[in-house]
């Protein structure tokens, strides 16, 4: 809580700092993502074990039964430090490319912060999806605002696609706690640990697992749906792919592990090897094939994330001990690289203004 907390209320101060002044901006900015890295740094002191650290579990809105409900463990521990890491280096090399709206950018970047963080240890769903739909709106809002000469086109993309599988999520949020009020002749839930206890038909099972998995490939992305990337890419800011790169894109995979995998296990068994092979022809060779085509070096790493990112989710698919924890140390693996390379391209477009 303290984690999402932090970014949230330095978001608000930036409201009420002047806009006339860009370094108390910027200074704010910095001390107060890096209070909130400090603050991640003693939960890797924590023995995760099988178990969830650190749960917070609040009644939200209790006619609907929401709960503000957060917790972590070994696999959202790694992801969480790679955002309180990533965010604050994306935003120092901002700084010296970004001269324009510095308050709007410094407040987009601390709502984003708080966003990512929030979805990954909420284990409420609906307090899920508000973090999900939370790192939408500053993204949208940085490529289409401080992004290069097509930064429209690319943000209403990002935008189209992401909200189409957004509202598939939604949908099968809602009718899983639909099911549970009727189900346990209660109040509807919308906690996670309570919806796994449900026992659904498999024709119901697979629907639900389509609504939530398509959101999650999109977010990957995944072949054929990975043809917003390339152009939020390309014409976003350094700051913007560099988060994009290291940390958004790994709200697809994780989200495919811990809410497809662990609510519709039986679904994600029946279309393993179906989609193993999507990961590894429409993923590995085909965003290889295309980045050894692209001129544009951050069009080629965008699509080597394609290509990289199609080893994860066929780790996941595999669906054994190893190959998830293969796939949860190639996240944090390639958010570091990935991100690196974005940082490096954004550091020699600003030198010599070619890519």
């Amino acid at each position: 809580t303290w984690l999402i907390g932090l970014p949230l209320a330095g978001a608000a101060a930036i409201l009420f700092l002047p806009r006339q002044h860009p370094k108390l901006l910027r200074v704010t900015t910095m001390l107060v993502m890096l209070g909130t890295l400090v603050a991640s740094i003693p939960l890797m002191r924590v023995d995760m074990g099988r178990g969830y650290h650190f749960n917070h579990d609040v009644v939200w809105i209790e006619r609907f039964g929401i709960h503000y409900h957060v917790a972590l463990d070994g696999i959202s521990l790694w992801l969480v430090i790679l955002t309180t890491f990533s965010v604050p280096i994306a935003t120092f090399v901002s700084f010296g490319s970004v001269d324009k709206r510095i308050k709007d950018w410094c407040f987009a970047l601390l709502l984003l912060e708080a966003g990512m963080i929030g979805a990954f240890v909420a284990m409420d769903l609906f307090l899920f999806y508000v973090f999900w739909e939370l790192m939408l709106i500053p993204m949208y809002l940085m490529i289409g605002v401080w992004g290069g000469t097509n930064r429209i086109k690319a943000a209403l993309k990002f935008f189209i696609y992401t909200m189409a599988g957004s509202l598939l999520m939604l949908a099968a949020i809602l009718y899983l706690a639909y099911t549970y009020g009727r189900v346990s002749h209660g109040a509807a839930s919308f906690d996670f640990f309570e919806l796994q206890r449900l026992q659904l038909p498999r024709h119901v099972q697979i629907w639900l697992f389509f609504g939530f998995s398509i959101s999650f490939f999109i977010k990957v992305p995944m072949w054929p749906v990975h043809t917003w990337l390339p152009d939020a890419h390309t014409e976003a800011p350094t700051a913007g792919s560099i988060i994009l790169a290291a940390v958004m894109l790994k709200m697809g995979t994780y989200g495919y592990l811990r809410f497809c995998m662990g609510l519709f296990p039986e679904a994600c068994g029946e279309y393993a090897t179906l989609l193993g092979g999507v990961a590894v022809l429409g993923g590995i060779l085909y965003g290889a094939l295309c980045a050894w085509r692209q001129e544009d070096v951050k069009r080629l790493v965008a699509y080597s994330s394609v290509a990289h990112l199609g080893y994860v989710m066929l780790g996941l698919f595999a669906a054994t001990p190893g190959s998830i924890e293969g796939s949860i140390i190639q996240m944090v693996n390639h958010g570091v690289s990935t991100g690196a390379l974005f940082l490096l391209v954004g550091v020699i477009y600003d030198r010599r203004h070619t890519r």
